[in-house]
């Protein structure tokens, strides 16, 4: 006997989304994915773009994880396609180059020992007199390595990537990002070569042909197994009646055929979500009480572009990236293609280098003309030594919108108070880091999608609880098996 169709929709075509519609297909043959993707690709910020042959990344993505399943997916999706990477990643300051993770006497040499020793003194004296609470980012680095360290290697490069004061982000941020670290474990780590810290691991895993080789797999074998995913379809409206939501209403466009676009409306059974949650509050219909809308408009996000300058010659750096603290240059990081894969690359006698720049969408650098761009990344290029102007050969620019989530003074209030209301409803889900507002590597959004489909199945997990200090604990599993699900689903829905 055939079993009935159970449509589920699922909004947004990037990691958590599809992860979601994957992690469905495994757990039931009745339930059904419709993934509707607003852009032309799929894999959100962890796509790859492609440029005459050329294939960059948007911002870096190592596929390195401590949550077993992600890691089985990864695996089962990528087969063979995974490539094992060495990461080498510096910090330019002040004119010299910082290896990173820390070598003690490549620090040592560049900042002399007179400094060197103005920065002990720093951190003993924040050691003995900490600041009581850590509400801040800077009061959670000083409290971890001093204020000298602070202003030299977090400070400036923290304030060039969020547009904003250290004092006014969160120190949610730095307990997510920079865990399990402070100055004595980095200097032990340096002299010692041990490492256990998440953000700082020695080598990785990455898809030949970039990330979004990943995500571009992930959704063909949704397709294959019934699901479909449709790409640039819009969700603009979410329709709700009371606390169960019925439907959505997707602008679909066909972009080779000019202009022509029409609006349907899809029904479902149960509803994931993974767009910005600023955008899905306003795409209630009705709308969610004013508090919510109005705790929706205070959240804030920070965008990003990246210049890819191909080189007439081969890389100018071994690095993977490095990060680029000095404040005589825009420039907040720069990539080197070939070092994560050298097959990104389609003429080995040329160099494909990203040069990533934090912006705001309307401020001078996402609205500077293409050219503009990249005269100003070939001549900072040049600046930093790392290569010639007159070596860019060619370029390409990606601007990403709403690509991190700014943890800034509101932020937690206004998300506790959506967080709320969207739990009240009882077939939608959202996850994922712009789904959450939460800075969540690309492992986590994909966990939060988990759960939501395992809820779907009968699970009673929440979404909202994917913790990263947690699940970068050794010994993390998700939940253990036996509290996974409410009622017997049968092996398929075995872990």
């Amino acid at each position: 006997m055939k079993k009935d169709i159970v449509p589920v929709v699922v909004i947004g075509g990037g990691p958590a989304g599809l992860t979601a519609a994957y992690e469905l297909q495994k757990l039931s043959d009745s339930h059904v994915p419709q993934v509707f993707e607003a852009s032309d690709m799929v894999g959100g910020i962890s796509r790859t773009e492609t440029h005459k042959g050329y294939r960059f990344d948007i911002g870096g993505h190592r596929f390195f994880t401590k949550v077993g399943e992600v890691e089985d997916m990864w695996h089962e999706v990528m087969g063979d396609d995974f490539i094992t990477v060495q990461r080498m990643s510096r910090i330019f300051y002040r004119g010299d180059f910082y290896d990173y993770p820390l070598r003690i006497f490549n620090a040592l040499g560049n900042i002399g020992p007179y400094e060197t020793y103005k920065i002990i003194g720093s951190f003993i004296k924040w050691k003995l007199r900490p600041r009581q609470q850590e509400e801040t980012f800077e009061d959670w680095v000083v409290n971890r390595f001093g204020g000298r360290l602070y202003m030299h290697f977090f400070y400036s490069y923290t304030k060039k990537v969020w547009g904003i004061s250290p004092s006014e982000i969160r120190a949610d941020w730095a307990a997510q990002r920079i865990k399990n670290l402070s100055l004595p474990k980095a200097v032990w780590n340096a002299i010692s070569g041990a490492n256990d810290t998440a953000s700082l691991i020695e080598e990785f895993q990455y898809p030949r042909l970039g990330p979004g080789m990943m995500w571009e797999k992930t959704r063909d074998l949704i397709t294959e197994k019934g699901g479909a995913v449709q790409m640039q379809s819009e969700v603009v409206k979410v329709n709700r009646d009371g606390n169960r939501v019925t439907s959505i209403d997707v602008r679909q466009w066909d972009k080779e055929n000019g202009a022509s676009e029409k609006t349907e409306r899809v029904e479902g059974e149960h509803f994931i979500n993974s767009m910005a949650v600023r955008d899905l509050i306003h795409a209630f219909d009705p709308p969610p009480p004013p508090e919510v809308v109005a705790a929706a408009d205070r959240l804030k996000y920070r965008d990003f572009l990246i210049v890819t300058l191909v080189l007439d010659h081969p890389d100018p750096f071994p690095d993977n990236w490095i990060y680029i603290h000095s404040p005589t240059v825009k420039v907040g990081r720069i990539q080197n293609f070939r070092a994560w894969s050298k097959e990104m690359l389609p003429n080995q006698d040329t160099a494909s280098i990203g040069m990533e720049y934090f912006c705001q969408k309307g401020d001078g650098l996402w609205s500077s003309s293409d050219e503009d761009l990249r005269k100003l990344a070939s001549e900072e290029l040049e600046k930093l030594n790392l290569a010639k102007a007159k070596d860019v050969i060619d370029y390409a620019i990606i601007r990403q919108p709403k690509a991190y989530p700014v943890y800034d003074s509101e932020y937690k209030e206004a998300l506790d108070t959506i967080s709320d209301w969207l739990k009240t409803l009882e077939n939608f889900q959202t996850v994922g880091r712009n789904g959450l507002h939460r800075y969540n590597n690309q492992d986590h959004s994909m966990l939060s999608a988990m759960y939501a489909a395992r809820n779907i199945m009968g699970a009673d997990l929440d979404v909202w609880d994917v913790n990263v200090d947690r699940s970068y604990h050794e010994e993390f599993e998700a939940e253990p098996k036996k509290k996974l699900f409410k009622s017997d689903l049968g092996n398929r829905a075995a872990l």
